[in-house]
């Protein structure tokens, strides 16, 4: 329930990007246009003893620019959502330190938190004893750390938190962060970077035995695909500055787009027949943003990969829009699925698709499985009118996620 406090949907002014394809806006979005294949040969470790040897992983990341302090009490993906929150403040021309105490809030989301780092420390233990494992292994490792630190090092004293639902994560963070400035602040940084490519977490992931073991980076990871045999995994993200439409045409700031609805339900226990979440999400989430079906340019998919999953998707995008009736997107093909990193990045390419009006392509998808019925965008992007996108994510465990996108209606700082 809204408090009065603010007018319109909330505004999107700035974001920071750290992923496979690109270490900023510009080279990530110039990347995903050109349907660039970031899936390789895992460097990170030796992943040659594994069933899954291919991930999305972010090259040449450079942690330098944070304080030395830092270093020794972060995981390699809370070092990605401090930078990438540094270059959203950035972007959004926006210093914390004139931002009112307590008005200004942290929410992201978490898969698994700092494997690499307690990894490190658990070898620590074994190898030598608890006397050389790191104090900050109390903090380094658990799912609210980036929260954590990107409040401390930013002052920002509002109210902070953090989502735990797996892959569709990245978008419940950014229902949380609209809870938020609804009832207490009036911006939020929000999203997430994920990763846990390190033997630790490279066994925990496997064990669900829904990743692609081949060794082909063109065709192992293969959204809505007739040759789809799993997904492949990532590290990074996106962090986004969500400001209220007062908050945002109050110091003139430029709006990427307004977050104009959002709904989460959870899918029925295996076995059961009654039928998945995802369609009454995508329902509720147009409800929301009181549109309709047709209002909507573009789908971003979640685009599992796993045969099973991609059919409940696309029969639930079928049943709203109608075979083939909206064209549908999965650019995180080319990065692995970053799990509740994901959704943020796919947040960020459909605000960038509203900017320049045009869809990213599916990259190394050539055929569609048998009753599909998408209108897929493949091979290159495709010049489009974008005003409404829609953003899909779902994660293990019987969580869906949606998330409805407009272009920022003329007189609420688009021009800053």
């Amino acid at each position: 329930m809204s408090t009065g406090k603010r007018t319109g949907a909330p505004q999107f002014t700035g974001m920071g990007i750290v992923a496979p394809t690109g270490l900023d806006i510009e080279s990530y979005w110039s990347s995903t246009l050109a349907g660039r294949n970031a899936l390789a040969p895992i460097k990170a470790f030796d992943a040659t003893r594994y069933p899954t040897v291919l991930a999305g992983e972010v090259p040449d990341f450079d942690p330098s620019g944070l304080p030395n302090r830092l270093l020794p009490q972060t995981d390699r993906m809370t070092r990605m959502a401090l930078v990438a929150a540094g270059e959203a403040l950035a972007d959004a021309r926006l210093d914390p330190a004139a931002v009112p105490d307590f008005e200004m809030s942290v929410v992201t989301a978490s898969h698994s938190g700092g494997f690499e780092f307690g990894q490190r420390e658990l070898e620590h233990l074994w190898s030598r004893g608890p006397a050389h494992v790191s104090a900050y292994q109390s903090f380094a490792w658990f799912y609210a750390v980036n929260t954590g630190q990107i409040s401390i090092r930013h002052g920002l004293r509002g109210q902070n938190g953090v989502v735990v639902t797996e892959g569709a994560g990245g978008l419940d963070a950014l229902g949380q962060a609209r809870r938020v400035l609804r009832r207490d602040s009036r911006i939020v940084l929000t999203g997430a970077t994920d990763g846990s490519l390190c033997p630790w977490g490279w066994v925990a992931q496997i064990a669900n035995r829904k990743m692609s073991v081949r060794q082909d980076p063109a065709r192992a990871y293969l959204p809505f695909d007739a040759d789809a045999n799993g997904y492949l995994p990532g590290e990074g993200g996106a962090i986004l500055l969500l400001e209220t439409a007062a908050a945002a045409q109050a110091r003139g700031a430029r709006s990427y787009g307004e977050l104009s609805g959002y709904a989460a339900t959870f899918d029925p226990p295996a076995g059961s027949d009654r039928p998945g979440g995802l369609r009454r999400a995508i329902d509720l989430a147009l409800a929301d943003a009181h549109v309709g079906p047709t209002a909507v340019d573009v789908v971003f998919a979640d685009g599992a990969g796993i045969p099973d999953r991609d059919v409940a998707e696309a029969a639930a995008i079928r049943a709203v829009f109608g075979p083939y009736g909206v064209p549908v997107t999965v650019p995180k093909s080319g990065t692995g699925r970053l799990y509740s990193g994901a959704a943020p990045l796919d947040t960020a390419a459909a605000l960038l698709s509203i900017r320049d009006q045009v869809i990213p392509p599916t990259v190394n998808v050539t055929d569609l499985a048998d009753g599909i019925e998408l209108d897929l965008v493949t091979a290159a992007p495709r010049p489009a009118r974008i005003r409404t996108v829609l953003v899909l994510a779902r994660g293990f465990g019987g969580f869906n996620s949606a998330v409805v996108l407009t272009a920022a209606q003329s007189g609420k700082g688009t021009d800053g």
